[in-house]
């Protein structure tokens, strides 16, 4: 029987009904409108996100004929956090998304405050925006009625898993996987529970969090009159876990990134749950029989949005393809460097506050020059990420960088990324890594498929972009690459 695997990302949700042997048999997508209400604040409607995901999830079974469902996987936009009223279903504000930057400040005191270390023991990440911890903080202190509401039980908390599966079951479960648990920035990722003391740190209700589960677990039935009948939910991972187990990096020392909107890489560590000394984080990579996998994870905040920005921005191309034939054109001696930090720097330098800049430009600068320098930069930024992962994890070495998502269908984007990383970059033949993910964790819940030894055999190779660029320019460049980030940090922090 077929699996029906959900994908509710930044941008669009998507839809995919797989065969039983996970081969993709029809998808529907719907893009969905993004709200900034002020600068660095990104939200979603959830109504928007709910009403999406259903009539792609519809379309996608009526493209397939219709079939009897075997099971959903979901798979999800990270820390992007919502909260909703328990009587009526309804969100009290809109979705406050992982970009968004208005808790800098609330992060920036509790680190003066020294809480940091004690957060990243418990969690394995930093006092950082991103997570969903200061952003719940945020709702109930902001919208009128909040805190009463949660104090009295009537208010529930969710990353986007938790508010979709709430809104399939009809109310009746209100759950999260060990992956989006371990996001959240109030999860113990060693003892396997919500932590009381971040709770109290944060000044969050307990009552308001989810069950946590395995990433393949029981997780409610769908009510029978969306899809026709009553549909076991047996899969959910965030959407990097999900890439990771679509890209069957089961071993440790295998790594993959995602190149979206964002990057995120993770480097499996198996059942060490690795402190990271160079301000990456520590997550869960998926969890099966009640094991944790863990992860080494660098994120990117942006990654496929700089080439948006050229298309929407600057008006440079008028469709993302067009970047790499315009990259072919320039002149490479001219070294512009582009930092693109519109919603602040991710890993390894975490300056939430810092804004991009544009370095070394000519009279001779033209767009070719820049969709180059845009293409760069996500390959400057890949390389920080896999430079912190081998200081913390020294037998990484060169290893095979496993990519998806959509900017890698780029092949100059993939060899401009190999050769700045000066190891091997595979690309598989399906691109879909992620919701393939959530469809594996579906069907092994299921029983229509076998473990992850079982999974890997099945993952193929499209092509290997080898490095051409020898290490000394390699060096130079990423040496160009980093004076340009300092600069950047310097001029948000008002130093000279």
């Amino acid at each position: 029987m077929p699996i029906l695997a959900l994908d509710q990302g930044t941008t669009s949700s998507r839809a995919v009904v797989f065969s039983d042997e996970l081969t993709p048999l029809a998808s529907a997508q719907h893009e969905f409108r993004q709200h900034f209400p002020r600068s660095g604040w990104v939200e979603h409607d959830p109504e928007d996100l709910w009403i999406s995901t259903a009539a792609t999830a519809r379309a996608a079974i009526e493209k397939a004929g219709a079939p009897a469902l075997a099971a959903i996987g979901i798979t999800n936009q990270r820390e992007t956090t919502v909260v909703w009223d328990r009587r009526t279903g309804k969100a009290i504000h809109n979705a406050i998304v992982w970009q968004d930057r208005r808790t800098a400040d609330t992060c920036a005191k509790l680190k003066e405050a020294g809480h940091e270390p004690a957060v990243t023991e418990t969690t394995g990440l930093l006092l950082d925006p991103y997570f969903s911890a200061t952003k719940l903080a945020w709702m109930l202190d902001h919208v009128d009625g909040a805190r009463e509401a949660a104090k009295a039980g009537h208010l529930a908390f969710g990353t986007v898993d938790s508010f979709l599966i709430w809104r399939l079951t009809g109310g009746r479960a209100h759950v999260t996987d060990a992956t989006n648990a371990s996001r959240t920035m109030l999860y113990d990722i060693r003892r396997g529970a919500w932590s009381d003391e971040l709770c109290e740190l944060f000044d969050v209700p307990r009552a308001m969090l989810p069950e946590v589960c395995d990433s393949a677990a029981e997780f409610g039935l769908t009510r029978a009159d969306l899809f026709g009948g009553e549909i076991p939910i047996l899969g959910v991972a965030g959407d990097q876990q999900a890439a990771t187990v679509g890209q069957a990096c089961f071993q440790p020392g295998m790594i993959k990134a995602t190149y979206g909107t964002g990057c995120f890489a993770l480097l499996n560590t198996g059942e060490t749950a690795v402190q990271s000394q160079n301000r990456l984080l520590t997550t869960i990579a998926y969890q099966l029989d009640g094991k944790p996998t863990y992860a080494l994870e660098g994120s990117i905040f942006v990654a496929g949005a700089v080439v948006q920005w050229l298309r929407d921005g600057l008006g440079l191309i008028r469709a993302a393809p067009e970047v790499a034939d315009l990259a072919a054109r320039a002149d490479k001696a001219q070294q512009v460097i582009m930092v693109p930090a519109f919603t602040g720097l991710g890993a390894p330098w975490w300056e939430p506050e810092a804004r991009g800049a544009i370095f070394g430009l000519t009279r001779a600068t033209g767009p070719a020059e820049l969709a180059l320098a845009a293409l760069e930069s996500v390959a400057f930024q890949t390389r920080d990420l896999t430079d912190a992962m081998r200081r913390d994890w020294p037998s990484l070495g060169d290893s095979v960088l496993r990519v998806d998502g959509g900017m890698t269908a780029s092949d100059a984007a993939m060899q401009a990324l190999a050769d700045i990383l000066g190891a091997p970059v595979d690309r598989p033949r399906n691109l879909e890594t992620t919701v393939r993910g959530a469809a594996w964790l579906a069907a092994f819940r299921a029983g229509l498929t076998g473990g992850p030894e079982v999974a890997s055999t099945t993952w193929e190779r499209e092509v290997r972009f080898e490095p051409h660029l020898d290490q000394r320019a390699r060096d130079a460049r990423h040496a160009h690459w980093t004076r340009a980030v300092n600069a950047v940090i310097a001029m948000h922090k008002g130093d000279d």
